[in-house]
C-alpha cells in the first residue's frame, strides 16, 4: 500500500487529503465513519485483490487539519469528486461505512459528470425517514453505546480507562471533527432522501441485523429510496458487519461487485 497525499481544490476549501493507495485495476473508493479509517482498512485490503482502492482519512480525522469551509457532509463528497477527476478516474465502486456511506450516496447525487459507477453503503448515515427517530446517544456511557452498535459487544468493547490517554484523546477528535459536519441536523441532511431518487448508478445497502442506531428499518429505507437500491441484512451483526461478520458481508459484497 502506497501511502501519499493529494492537494485537493474545492471552491470553498483547500484541503491536504491522506491518502492509501493499494491494488490495481478498476477503481473503489472505501470511505470510512466517525471512528477512523482503521474501520475500512481489512475492507480495502479485501477489496485490493481484485481492484485499485483509495483510502482517504477525512479532513479532521486523525490529527489532520479540518479546514474552515468543510462544514457539511455534502462538502466532503464535493472533495472526493474533485479528487476522482484530479486522478481522472471513472467507473469508480464508492463503498462507505456509516458516516462514509452518507459521503458516498451524496458523491452519487452529486456526480454529474458520472465518476461514480456504483455505491455500497454500509450502515450508512445521511436521511431521516418519515417516523425514524434516532437513538439518544447523549449521556451514554461507553459499555451503553458499545451495546447499541455491536452484536457482540464482550468481544468488542474496549474500556476507555485501560486505554493510553493519546489514544482517548485521539478517539475523542474524531468524534469531534464528525459531529463538526454531521451533528446539526444529527446525522442527516433533510434534502438527500429525496434527492436520492435521482441516482442513476446501482446501490447495495449491506446491513447489520443488530444495529441499534441505524436500524435495519432504516437501512430499508435507504434502499427503497435509490432506483436501483438492493438492501442485504447481515445476521449477528452490529453496525460494522465487515468487522463482525467479514465473511458473510463480502460475500454479499463480491456479488453485487461482479455482477457491475
Amino acid at each position: 500500500m502506497t501511502e501519499t497525499t493529494r492537494r485537493i481544490h474545492t471552491p470553498t476549501f483547500d484541503i491536504d487529503l491522506p491518502l492509501d493507495d493499494a491494488g490495481s485495476g478498476p477503481a473503489a473508493l472505501v470511505l470510512h465513519g466517525g471512528g477512523g479509517p482503521s474501520t475500512v482498512a481489512a475492507l480495502g485490503e479485501h477489496l485490493a485483490e481484485t481492484r485499485r482502492v483509495l483510502l482517504p482519512t477525512h479532513p479532521g480525522w486523525n490529527g489532520t487539519t479540518q479546514p474552515a469551509g468543510l462544514t457539511r457532509v455534502a462538502d466532503l463528497a464535493t472533495a472526493y469528486l474533485r479528487l476522482l477527476a484530479d486522478l481522472d478516474l471513472d467507473d469508480v465502486l464508492v463503498v462507505g461505512s456509516s458516516m462514509g456511506g452518507w459521503v458516498a450516496a451524496e458523491m452519487a447525487a452529486q456526480d454529474a459528470r458520472g465518476r461514480v459507477r456504483a455505491i455500497v453503503l454500509i450502515d450508512g448515515a445521511g436521511i431521516l425517514p418519515d417516523g425514524y427517530e434516532f437513538a439518544d446517544l447523549r449521556g451514554l456511557s461507553p459499555r451503553a453505546f458499545a451495546e447499541l452498535n455491536w452484536h457482540d459487544p464482550d468481544r468488542y468493547f474496549v474500556d476507555p480507562a485501560t486505554l493510553p490517554p493519546e489514544r482517548v484523546a485521539a478517539q475523542q477528535a474524531n468524534v469531534q471533527a464528525m459531529m463538526a459536519i454531521a451533528g446539526d441536523p444529527f446525522m442527516h441532511d433533510p434534502t438527500l432522501l429525496e434527492r436520492l431518487g435521482a441516482v442513476a448508478v446501482p446501490a447495495l445497502a449491506i446491513w447489520g441485523d443488530s444495529d441499534g442506531t441505524f436500524t435495519p428499518d432504516y437501512g430499508r429505507a435507504y434502499a427503497a429510496a435509490l432506483p436501483q437500491g438492493r438492501f442485504e441484512l447481515i445476521a449477528d451483526a452490529g453496525h460494522l458487519p465487515h468487522l463482525e461478520q467479514p465473511s458473510a458481508t463480502y460475500s454479499v459484497l463480491d456479488a453485487f461487485v461482479a455482477a457491475l
